[in-house]
C-alpha cells in the first residue's frame, strides 16, 4: 500500500487523557448503555502491559495496521514504533480504528526505545531467521518486548546490538520467512495465550477513561456539564 494512499493516516498517541480517570468515568457511564460498559471493562481486564511490541521502521501502512488490530484482538496494550523516514502510518480501512484502543509511543532512534523498554524492565528480543531461541521459549519471561522490523531490511543493525536474543517461528514448509504482520499475529497469539499478568488497578482506570471518550460523541462537553461549567 502507498504512503500518499487517500485511505492512510499518521498514527500518533496516546492522547493525553486530561481529566483524572474517576471524573472521566463517573461523568460518561451514565451516557453509554450498559452493555457497552460491560464491554469496555471485559476489555481492560483482559490489556496486560508484560507484552509489548517494538516496531522498527515498518514503512507498508496494511503491515503497519495489521500488526495494530491483531494487538488490539489479543489484549497487547502498548506497541512501541521506532520511526522510519517516512513516519509511521497506518489503513483506516485495514486497521479498523484500532489505533484508537492502543497505546502507540513513538520513538527516533532505537536507543531511545530500548532505554525506555530497560528502564520499564523488559527483556527485548528479536524476529529472526535462525533465532537463538524458539518462540515458546520465551513464555516463561515475565515482561518481554518482541522486535519485528522492516518487511525488506529487517531490524536494524542498532536495535539487534541493543536487544537481549533472537527468535524465530518454527516452519516446517518450503518458505523460510512470512509476511511481518502474519509473524507479529503468530507471536502474539502464542506469547499471550495462556494470559498475562493483568494491569494494575490505576492502569485500569486510565483506560476505562480513555475507552470511554472514544465511545461518545462530544465527551469534553459531557464532562464539562458534568462538572457544572456548561
Amino acid at each position: 500500500m502507498r504512503a500518499d494512499d487517500p485511505d492512510v493516516i499518521e498514527i500518533e498517541g496516546p492522547p493525553p487523557l486530561g481529566e483524572p480517570a474517576d471524573l472521566v468515568i463517573e461523568a460518561l457511564s451514565p451516557v453509554v448503555t450498559a452493555e457497552r460498559l460491560q464491554r469496555i471493562s471485559d476489555v481492560v481486564r483482559a490489556r496486560t502491559d508484560d507484552l509489548v511490541l517494538v516496531l522498527d521502521r515498518v514503512s507498508d501502512p496494511h503491515n503497519s495496521s495489521a500488526v495494530l488490530r491483531s494487538a488490539d484482538a489479543f489484549g497487547i496494550q502498548t506497541v512501541h514504533v521506532i520511526v522510519g523516514e517516512h513516519g509511521f502510518k497506518a489503513s483506516r480501512g485495514v486497521s479498523k480504528g484500532t489505533q484508537r484502543w492502543l497505546d502507540v509511543i513513538r520513538y527516533e532512534s532505537a536507543e531511545a526505545c530500548a532505554r525506555r523498554l530497560k528502564r520499564d524492565g523488559y527483556s527485548i528480543y528479536v524476529a529472526a531467521m535462525g533465532g537463538d531461541r524458539d518462540l515458546d521459549d520465551l513464555r516463561p519471561i515475565k515482561r518481554l518486548a518482541v522486535v519485528f522490523g522492516n518487511e525488506h531490511r529487517g531490524v536494524s543493525e542498532e536495535t539487534r546490538a541493543l536487544a537481549d536474543g533472537t527468535f524465530s517461528i518454527p516452519m516446517r514448509g518450503f518458505v523460510e520467512s512470512l509476511n511481518i504482520s502474519v509473524a507479529a499475529a503468530i507471536t502474539m497469539q502464542t506469547l499471550a495465550r495462556d494470559g498475562r499478568r493483568a494491569l494494575p488497578a490505576a492502569r485500569e482506570r486510565e483506560l476505562e477513561a480513555r475507552f470511554l471518550m472514544n465511545s461518545v460523541k462530544n465527551p469534553d462537553q459531557i464532562i464539562d456539564k458534568f462538572r457544572g461549567n456548561d
